[in-house]
């Protein structure tokens, strides 16, 4: 091993021990915020979502939940979808069409599943972008350029709307990319503000 390779792993190691040292992480759940991706990732307004009918073929069919988080089925009618995984939305209607139809199976699956993101502040290039989901935070602000020269990567704010309420919380983005925390995955609707540092 060269010295000068020595070297840049010493520098990695003793970043790594400062950045875990300084690292300022809400720990345990917050409330309206959630740091999986898929399977369990939640659906949410214009994802479109697509119904095979085991014994009714002629059901089958894919639809877009509208903004209200709804959609509107047959023979059912309305249904709650956004806010629920494939999961649970695919037990929901099994439950709701045992008094429709003899065979009750439904197949749910995700057709397409996109999230609009605002990224702002000390970044390059801020502006709104979509992606198709699951995506990090860390992915979405190297979308946006990463950040610039005077931003502050431990203290990313993370604005959500959750249920008709906006929260907030801080990220340490650093330590993400250094693989010290897990990554934080974005929602449709989520604003991530990049702080400049103060020095």
């Amino acid at each position: 091993m060269t010295f000068a390779a020595l070297t840049r792993g010493l520098i990695v190691i003793a970043l790594g021990a400062l950045l875990s040292s300084c690292q300022t992480t809400v720990s345990g759940p917050v409330a309206g915020f959630s740091a999986a991706p898929n399977p369990s990732v939640l659906l949410s307004s214009g994802d479109v979502v697509r119904f095979s009918f085991i014994g009714s073929p002629e059901l089958n069919g894919a639809q877009k939940i509208r903004a209200d988080g709804r959609l509107n089925l047959p023979l059912i009618g309305e249904v709650q979808a956004a806010g629920k995984t494939v999961t649970a939305l695919q037990a929901d209607l099994s439950a709701r069409y045992k008094s429709q139809l003899q065979t009750t199976e439904v197949l749910v699956t995700l057709d397409k599943s996109e999230a609009q993101v605002i990224v702002s502040g000390a970044v390059a290039k801020p502006q709104r972008l979509a992606f198709e989901r699951p995506t990090t935070v860390l992915q979405a602000i190297m979308e946006a350029g990463g950040a610039n020269a005077f931003g502050n990567l431990r203290n990313v704010r993370l604005i959500r709307t959750s249920n008709g309420q906006q929260r907030a919380r801080t990220l340490d983005v650093n330590a993400a990319m250094m693989g010290i925390s897990p990554p934080f995955y974005v929602r449709d609707g989520d604003i991530i503000y990049i702080p400049q540092s103060i020095f």
